[in-house]
């Protein structure tokens, strides 16, 4: 009983961090870097650990894809090369709703970085590889996701930045 009741406490108290930590997004970002600076460092210095790095580079690939994706994406069923007739009889507005927020995408992001600061403790993941390759199947991932992931945006007509969108404010009477 007495662990049970420990349990709830500490999520409670985890609970707690969390849900002050919500409106601190660039300090929560910077925290973020700052363990994927920790982790780049600690690979450099022990000069192995590269199929772990990829691992956390297609790891976070995946999130930011996630993240960029609206949540009623047809995205998987989708073939770019064929038209597609109008589902909707109206385009009516449809706010932009992303399949992982961002708070979900920062934490997975630390959770993911703290476990592959671990996995550098342990040297059965220090696998022996060439490393350019590794970079070069990331780089060819990175480009062809992107590039379907922009298509997508492109032919949807969203853009899940404020950047570029029409801001509107009151004119200054005269």
């Amino acid at each position: 009983m007495e662990n049970s009741g420990l349990k709830h406490k500490l999520w409670q108290r985890l609970q707690t961090y969390r849900d002050k930590a919500i409106p601190h997004i660039g300090k929560r970002w910077i925290f973020a870097v700052s363990l994927l600076f920790l982790y780049t460092l600690r690979v450099v210095v022990r000069g192995g650990y590269y199929v772990v790095s990829y691992c956390l580079a297609i790891f976070i690939l995946n999130l930011f894809l996630g993240f960029l994706t609206p949540i009623s994406s047809d995205m998987e069923d989708e073939d770019f090369d064929n038209p597609v007739l109008p589902i909707r009889e109206s385009d009516e507005y449809k706010p932009f709703i992303r399949k992982l927020g961002e708070f979900n995408f920062w934490r997975s992001t630390v959770i993911g970085t703290v476990a592959a600061i671990f996995c550098t403790f342990i040297d059965a993941f220090d696998i022996m590889v060439f490393w350019p390759i590794l970079v070069i199947y990331f780089v060819v991932l990175f480009i062809a996701t992107m590039r379907r992931q922009i298509a997508h945006m492109y032919k949807h007509g969203y853009l899940p930045f404020d950047i570029g969108k029409a801001k509107y404010t009151q004119k200054a009477q005269s």
